[in-house]
């Protein structure tokens, strides 16, 4: 088993993208330590998405390279995705499952014990208040409790990169706070996570460090006070910092 341990979680360098004439990702490089809870931050259409995808193999991009834990995305792909686990904004489920059902299903994808994947589908579910539910088809759950499902399906194998896209939009806030308290507790635990998100608060509160990406282009990285220096600042929330940062590198 190779050892990763000195290796960033994910190094990307000179990563671009184009959709046709639009170059939607614009020579990036980024570089996320084990362990690091990272907001990656960006308006709507700057290419947050796009980037990610690509960083878990849901897109092959035009040039540049990517690794995770030292291991090559592109010439070692099924390793490195035994590294990830990918959560959409949209819960992707088999709804005709139990949530119990989705989670063995997902554990034998990545050949896990069935014992071993039947207790941890069991924690997961506990954690996040879906136990009750276990024997109940995901297709009438609620969107939240669709997303609860899918987090677990994300954590089954442990992942070592956990990367969230918008995990919180449309929850309400009792879930909400369920997903952010077991997000944090495997961020304590030494798992690596990558958060896109508009709601900044939830940003604030949760990363340890912040890359703001614009028109496809990281163009502010850094802890909340590095960004409050970088933008000219001496305080200031983190929505504050954020739009005074996309306001004026966006303009340069």
């Amino acid at each position: 088993m190779p050892d990763h341990s000195a290796s960033p979680a994910l190094e990307i360098h000179a990563l671009r993208k184009s959709y046709g004439a639009k170059e939607a990702v614009k020579g990036i490089d980024l570089s996320i330590q084990p362990g690091e809870f990272y907001g990656l931050l960006g308006p709507n259409g700057a290419g947050k998405t796009t980037t990610l995808k690509m960083v878990v193999g849901l897109l092959r991009p035009d040039a540049g390279s990517i690794s995770v834990f030292g291991v090559d995305t592109q010439s070692r792909g099924v390793e490195a995705k035994r590294l990830i686990a990918w959560l959409p904004d949209e819960p992707m489920l088999y709804d005709k499952l139990t949530p119990l059902e989705y989670l063995e299903f997902v554990a034998g994808l990545w050949g896990i014990d069935a014992t071993h994947a039947r207790e941890e589908a069991e924690k997961l579910l506990t954690r996040l208040e879906l136990w009750d539910h276990r024997d109940e088809r995901c297709e009438g759950f609620s969107r939240g409790m669709k997303q609860k499902a899918a987090l677990a399906g994300a954590l089954i194998h442990d992942p070592r990169l956990l990367i969230l896209d918008e995990p919180l939009t449309g929850l309400d806030a009792a879930i909400a706070r369920q997903v952010k308290d077991l997000l944090l507790e495997r961020a304590r635990a030494g798992c690596t996570i990558i958060l896109t998100t508009h709601i900044m608060e939830v940003a604030e509160r949760l990363v340890d460090r912040i890359g703001i990406i614009q028109h496809g282009q990281l163009v502010a990285e850094g802890t909340l006070d590095a960004l409050r220096q970088q933008a000219g600042r001496s305080g200031g929330t983190l929505e504050e910092v954020f739009l005074d940062l996309v306001a004026t590198r966006g303009a340069a």
